[in-house]
């Protein structure tokens, strides 16, 4: 190492300290106390929004992030509800929110702040500090998406494939097999690095996924995790701080792959923090701000600069009351470059994963498909959408076979379509789908 690379290395330690621990503290005083939110007066001048805050009593520490701030006081939301602060307790600005991911962080598990969970012991910092709140690429910066990809999910690679950069969503309501869906897709071996973020998740899952789906990968994986019972505060930062995270990774030029479960309980988090800091609530009870915040979450994943790697994002939305037009969902899905919607009579049927076939769409498929690949998709999607046309006439018993020739080949065809699509989470990963497919449908 030269001296000038250990010059520049000290240098860039000092100044992270530096914004770490300010060398001068101004401190204030908390005047108000909500079960929501503290107010404390004396750093409104001092303060930024997102910028954390100490407060000091009884000789413990409690960090919150400023939300809102006016002339008399500024509005802190404290990560950790449970915490008794009481009237009068000081309060002191700590800087802006970020993280410092290294590569030794790969197979650990951290919370939404970057402290290990996993007590294997301290996690190093790394020498680059990457905010919580990060802008995108620029958008003429970015390099384009064009490697195709295989996920081994055989409804996914033939109907809804993807590329390597892309960002595709899986909309589904409760118990429908969103969880395990992604959890098929953790098991992809085309990337260098995995980073996942569980937010909102049940505490026994996160066991259940570390040991399960992704312990083929967790040597090379970062999870980020930030369960049901933990603060709104600590669940909206949970998909920032991966984010962070997969950044770090990409700008080391790696392919990351950013699996996000769900980014609707993000959206309920963001919810309560700008209900907490006075928003009105305008759609079934979201802020303004929740909308204007998730496209700028889900425009930091995709391909990064050029000469840099590229984010492979899958988020999962879960949809209130089976309603796919709900306004988070319908706000994400006009974001992202893709959404797989799963059905729960698909699902009740026995039929995992439970795809809507005719439901999803890939924005970029035709980068994936060859002609006639191509031309094919669309008559497998024709003859689909044929057979669940005349589900109801054929119940009824209004069909009788030789009438409509496409209609008898629908119905002879879609069956076996049916079952090919079949996979279980213990079943093989599929090597090359429409071979699969084609031997499917002959036998």
């Amino acid at each position: 190492m030269t001296s000038g690379n250990a010059l520049a290395r000290l240098a860039a330690a000092v100044n992270a300290a530096r914004e770490e621990t300010p060398l001068v503290r101004v401190a204030g005083h908390v005047r108000e106390v909500a079960p929501t939110h503290v107010r404390v007066a004396g750093l409104s001048k001092h303060v930024r929004l997102g910028d954390r805050v100490g407060i000091a009593q009884d000789g413990r520490t409690s960090i919150g992030e400023v939300v809102r701030i006016d002339g008399a006081a500024a509005t802190v939301k404290p990560f950790d509800e449970r915490v008794q602060i009481g009237i009068g307790a000081t309060a002191f600005r700590m800087g802006a929110l970020s993280l410092s991911p290294d590569r030794s962080w790969k197979g650990r598990v951290v919370n939404a702040l970057g402290a290990p969970l996993d007590e294997e012991g301290v996690l190093p910092r790394g020498e680059t500090r990457m905010p919580l709140d990060a802008e995108p690429p620029a958008a003429m910066r970015r390099a384009r998406v064009d490697t195709p990809l295989r996920t081994g999910v055989r409804v996914i690679d033939l109907f809804t494939p993807l590329c390597k950069g892309q960002r595709m969503g899986i909309f589904a309501g409760s118990g429908v097999g969103k969880s395990t869906l992604l959890a098929m897709l953790a098991r992809c071996t085309g990337f260098d690095t995995i980073v996942v973020a569980l937010v909102g998740e049940r505490g026994r899952e996160v066991r259940e996924f570390l040991e399960g789906p992704l312990a083929p990968n967790r040597h090379r994986s970062v999870v980020v995790v930030a369960t049901s019972d933990e603060s709104p505060m600590m669940r909206r930062l949970a998909p920032q701080a991966a984010l962070a995270a997969a950044e770090y990774f990409r700008d080391l030029g790696e392919s990351v792959l950013l699996i996000v479960d769900s980014v609707t309980r993000y959206a309920h988090a963001a919810r309560d923090v700008a209900l907490a800091a006075g928003e009105p609530a305008v759609a079934r009870g979201y802020a303004p701000s929740v909308f204007s915040s998730l496209p700028k979450l889900l425009e930091r994943a995709g391909p990064g600069p050029e000469g840099a790697g590229s984010i492979t994002a899958v988020f999962s939305v879960l949809v209130d009351g089976d309603d796919h037009n709900d306004p988070v969902a319908d706000a994400i899905r006009g974001t992202l470059d893709g959404h797989i919607v799963l059905d729960r009579a698909i699902a009740h049927e026995g039929r995992f994963p439970a795809v809507n076939v005719l439901a999803s769409i890939s924005r970029l498929a035709e980068l994936v498909w060859t002609p006639d690949q191509r031309e094919l998709v669309r008559k497998l999607r024709a003859l689909l959408a044929r057979f669940e046309d005349t589900r109801d006439l054929r119940l009824m018993g209004g069909y009788q076979a030789g009438g409509d020739p496409e209609l008898d080949k629908a119905v002879l065809l879609a069956p076996r379509i049916y079952e090919a699509l079949r996979q279980t989470t213990d079943a093989p990963e599929s090597r090359d789908a429409f071979a699969e497919l084609a031997r499917a449908i002959q036998a």
